[in-house]
């Protein structure tokens, strides 16, 4: 089955919880939420007690997305406050090895984010470590932008070597992605989709279950 993971940063933050309860009653089951430093990207976004706060009254999986200089300070943080998968940028990461060891010996699954500019050639090496890779089909830092057609080039390659390895990482899409490109995307090989803007303007229930239905047809 493809996943749903809805990214939070295009929340409407005083309907939050309500929003969470549309999107999970249409069938999302991951919640993606975006932790950005300021400093690795120029935006500003969600700490650890927002983490904590939603993990108390949300039964979804929690895709926490690492968008941080030095990310191997904070993981044992990130994971205490209820992360479910903690994915960490590979040009942020000094000991790429060290942070995947960290998040394991966390009981968490690892994820890997390349950005547009990062090959696949670049992480190969860690595609057997790691329990999903993340795409980014936009530069990451900010939401509303337009999906970078050249990127999923990356995602079809990573779905080939999956094929001819029998490896069994996930193939995760941030960026861009809306109901007009997502049966192109979902054709490249990914097989996890996060969706910001496209899902929370409007009505969040009903976005969800139109990109769901076109996922899991």
């Amino acid at each position: 089955m493809n996943i749903l993971a809805p990214s939070i940063l295009a929340a409407d933050f005083w309907k939050l919880g309500e929003q969470i309860e549309q999107i999970k009653a249409a069938g999302a089951q991951y919640l993606h939420i975006d932790v950005m430093d300021g400093h690795f990207v120029p935006a500003i976004s969600f700490g650890m007690p927002v983490i904590r706060s939603l993990k108390k009254s949300v039964d979804m999986i929690f895709d926490v997305h690492l968008m941080l200089e030095n990310p191997e300070m904070q993981i044992e943080r990130v994971a205490q406050c209820g992360a479910d998968m903690i994915t960490f940028h590979y040009e942020a990461a000094k000991d790429v090895r060290g942070v995947i060891g960290q998040i394991r010996e966390q009981n968490k699954k690892v994820g890997l984010v390349i950005k547009p500019a990062t090959t696949v050639e670049q992480i190969k090496e860690f595609l057997p470590l790691i329990d999903m890779l993340l795409v980014m089909t936009v530069e990451p830092g900010a939401g509303g932008q337009k999906l970078i057609e050249e990127c999923l080039d990356k995602v079809e390659e990573l779905y080939h070597i999956k094929k001819e390895t029998g490896l069994g990482f996930d193939i995760e899409v941030d960026g861009g992605v809306t109901l007009d490109n997502l049966a192109h995307v979902m054709k490249k090989g990914a097989n996890v989709v996060v969706a910001g803007s496209a899902i929370f303007k409007g009505d969040p229930g009903a976005n969800a279950k139109a990109f769901l239905e076109i996922m899991n047809p």
